[in-house]
């Protein structure tokens, strides 16, 4: 079997696995959630989020799916069997790190770097988006617009994220009822409909 094309099957069997898990999550997990009384009663269900392995896989799916497709993605690509292997291991202990993070409670100050360096990192996009997109014509520069369109869509997303996240842990804030996040996952589908409209310019065209 070439590495091109186990790239392709490690791509579809991680599509495959994060849609299932998406519905089982939103549909199943979701409605059974919604049908219990009490925390007792979710706690002693299969959906126990402290130790139920239905659960664990669940929270994991798209996450673990994300990064086999990656390592497919960088297989079939051409990429270096080596490259793939070592970014999927990256970004696995990159996970791991930030739920282990979890354990130490809310963490203000975080919030505060975390949310200064998104800024940043999205203004760097922007100022190097600028650069790349100068001498593109026709369809490259309409999917380099589509693509921006898309980053900025992300941006107030996780600007939006960033503040309904902390909210609970503020204590001028407690007692007030959540609102829906139904906002946020406009941004985010807008931000990824707009960065695959992009990509899918681009691709089509080659």
């Amino acid at each position: 079997m070439t590495k091109q094309k186990f790239g392709l099957i490690l791509f579809w069997i991680a599509v495959i696995w994060s849609i299932g898990w998406g519905v089982v999550m939103s549909v199943v997990c979701s409605q059974a959630m919604h049908s219990m009384a009490t925390l007792e009663e979710l706690m002693s269900s299969t959906w126990s989020f402290t130790g139920s392995m239905m659960f664990i896989l669940g929270i994991l799916g798209a996450p673990l799916g994300a990064v086999v497709a990656m390592i497919g993605m960088f297989l079939y690509s051409g990429a270096k069997g080596l490259k793939a292997w070592i970014s999927g291991i990256g970004v696995v202990l990159a996970v791991a790190i930030g739920i282990l993070v979890m354990s130490f409670g809310h963490i203000r100050v975080l919030f505060g770097i975390g949310g200064t360096l998104i800024l940043l990192f999205f203004f760097g996009i922007l100022w190097f988006w600028a650069k790349e997109r100068m001498p593109l014509k026709d369809v490259s520069a309409a999917a380099a617009d589509l693509k921006l369109i898309g980053f900025v869509f992300m941006l107030i997303a996780a600007w939006f994220i960033c503040g309904g996240l902390s909210f609970p842990f503020l204590k001028a804030m407690e007692g007030v009822p959540l609102s829906t996040p139904i906002h946020i996952m406009i941004f985010l589908v807008l931000g990824w409909f707009f960065l695959f409209m992009g990509y899918y310019k681009t691709g089509k065209n080659k």
